[in-house]
């Protein structure tokens, strides 16, 4: 499961609590990897028992506030070879090309629909990304490695969507109009 280096990952380029590291997700990481609060919530427990991370000290007392986390060098360690572990790419799992595939046993009534829906939404989000891309990494803003790896997970968010575009816009055309 990658969940735990998505967080430890997120708490070396910022030390945070559980609430900043879930607003982070949601702006950031969750673009290409998705989890609750919860499941957040549990992992930082989880890494705090094993000494990847721990909470920050407080100056006042900790009931009802806040912890925040840090990576412990354990952690840092952990995520160092984690990143360098081979990995087989996972299968696709598309309830949409699933739900296509049924449309070809059952009929595709309301399958145009769903199809322009979801051609809208990757459009919305092609947008976002390439305001990302535009905002966060100007052409002279690549220079780190660090940058350009980031750069490149951007790219593959932004390519991914044109991909989408591209194919929703195909299938639409392929399939005409609603009989």
């Amino acid at each position: 499961m990658s969940l735990p280096y998505a967080i430890l990952t997120a708490l070396l380029e910022k030390p945070s609590s559980g609430l900043e590291l879930t607003r982070r997700f949601d702006r950031s990481i969750g673009y290409f990897w998705s989890a609750t609060h919860q499941q957040i919530y549990r992992e930082l427990g989880r890494l705090e028992e094993a000494g990847h991370i721990r909470a920050l000290p407080s100056a006042g007392p900790v009931r009802g506030q806040r912890k925040e986390y840090e990576v412990l060098p354990g952690g840092r360690e952990a995520l160092r070879e984690w990143v360098g572990t081979p990995e087989d790419p996972k299968p696709l799992r598309s309830a949409l090309l699933l739900r296509m595939r049924a449309a070809a046993v059952v009929g595709a009534a309301g399958l145009r629909a769903e199809l322009a829906r979801h051609l809208a939404l990757h459009r919305a989000q092609l947008d976002e990304y390439l305001r990302i891309e535009e905002r966060d990494f100007p052409a002279e803003r690549r220079g780190t490695e660090p940058d350009r790896l980031r750069h490149l997970v951007l790219r593959g968010g932004i390519d991914l969507e044109r991909f989408w575009v591209e194919w929703l816009t195909a299938a639409l055309a392929d399939l005409g109009p609603e009989d």
